[in-house]
């Protein structure tokens, strides 16, 4: 069984959907199984059914507004570079809503049900392949990965979203009685789910570069400093995630091929910008390009 597992990233997404058309329609790999956590969620539905141009057109023209309803940031950007600073009254409209986040990304949702149908579901359902989306549960601290042949077609858009809710800047929702946020909190990378499930080849994306690279820019404000505490956390996790994985391919015999990014991408993930987004698919796909033909 051959898997693809795509980790958690927001816009860096972008750089995941590249690696992995060069990895389908170059490699021609054709996978058994598709894991994936927040952005990796979002990308896996259209690669199961082969839409990667619909996927490359999506991730080269979403923005903020496509994304929140409530966007808690506003965003500038000057020599080349994005900075972020709160959004006084969108984070009080959240507030006096009585969300208890800074924004709200019901506009993900929407657009998640705009450009994936029904038909698609279905015809995903009748595939042999298999996709697991990861959640966080925050009501008994545990993480969930959410089977595509336990869905009906509003629960697998419901847990995708959930998958890329990015707390506490985007949507917490409330699923089943209990909350749900993004599944990175708990499972950045979940190459050990792929392991479970039976995979003895998996391709694994991971949004970050392998070695940590020093960031010398300060935070100006607290949402700047609050993705910087947020980062570092996901980033822990990730490496457990990465370790864990290897440790385990081991034990079970299982082909790990990686897929790091080569660079820090960007700082702050949840900023959107297209031209920006196409420049990393681009990359993505180039990036694999190079990988694979050095191993040739």
């Amino acid at each position: 069984m051959r898997a693809l597992v795509i980790s958690g990233g927001g816009s860096k997404g972008a750089f995941a959907g590249g690696i992995a058309q060069y990895l389908i329609e170059k490699e021609q790999r054709q996978y058994d199984l598709y894991v994936g956590t927040s952005t990796g969620s979002l990308l896996l539905p259209h690669l199961a059914l082969g839409e990667i141009e619909k996927l490359h057109d999506l991730y080269g023209s979403v923005t903020q507004k496509d994304i929140f309803n409530l966007d808690p940031f506003i965003i500038r950007k000057g020599h080349g570079t994005f900075s972020t600073r709160i959004h006084h009254f969108n984070v009080i409209r959240s507030f006096l809503r009585g969300n208890p986040t800074f924004g709200e990304s019901k506009n993900l949702r929407a657009l998640l049900q705009k450009n994936f149908s029904v038909l698609d579901f279905n015809a995903l359902k009748e595939n042999k392949t298999n996709i697991y989306v990861t959640v966080s549960n925050l009501s008994t601290k545990s993480v969930e990965y959410k089977s595509l042949r336990d869905c009906d077609y509003e629960d697998f858009l419901d847990w995708i979203w959930i998958s890329a809710n990015y707390i506490p800047f985007m949507s917490l929702v409330k699923k089943n009685g209990y909350q749900y946020a993004d599944g990175g909190l708990g499972s950045v990378v979940p190459v050990k789910k792929a392991i479970e499930l039976g995979a003895k080849t998996i391709d694994v994306i991971v949004l970050s570069p392998e070695h940590s690279i020093y960031n010398k820019l300060g935070v100006k404000n607290p949402f700047e400093l609050m993705i910087d505490m947020f980062d570092f956390s996901l980033d822990q996790i990730e490496k457990q995630n990465v370790q864990i994985g290897e440790l385990m391919s081991k034990e079970a015999k299982v082909t790990i091929n990686t897929y790091y990014t080569p660079t820090v991408l960007t700082t702050n993930p949840l900023v959107f910008d297209s031209k920006m987004m196409r420049k990393w698919w681009q990359r993505g796909y180039l990036h694999a390009k190079s990988i694979n033909q050095s191993k040739k």
